[in-house]
């Protein structure tokens, strides 16, 4: 299991978040949305502090976490987190 953020995307997460080296994000699952891994949850994403994080990625001097409660959502596979230029907006895509 792993969590990989590209860089594109770590520095769009910024501007949009107002973020600052150093600071944390947190990669939860939350009930509805569109996810296609666990039928009827998504991911979210909020800036916050570690408390049993298992998962970490730092990217553009951000720490993107997720906590170990939450890694179910990812069923062992490997979350990868890119930018779609054309369109604008983050991809979170689980793959084997």
């Amino acid at each position: 299991m792993r969590l990989l953020v590209e860089g594109a995307a770590a520095d769009w997460y910024k501007r949009e978040m107002l973020l600052q080296e150093g600071d944390h994000v947190r990669i939860f699952v939350r009930l509805g949305g569109c996810g296609s891994v666990q039928p009827g949850f998504s991911l979210g994403v909020m800036k916050d502090v570690p408390r049993n994080a298992a998962l970490h990625h730092i990217a553009a001097g951000i720490d993107f976490y997720m906590e170990e409660d939450n890694l179910w959502y990812l069923d062992n596979k490997k979350l990868i987190i890119t930018l779609d230029e054309q369109e604008n907006e983050i991809v979170m895509e689980v793959k084997e």
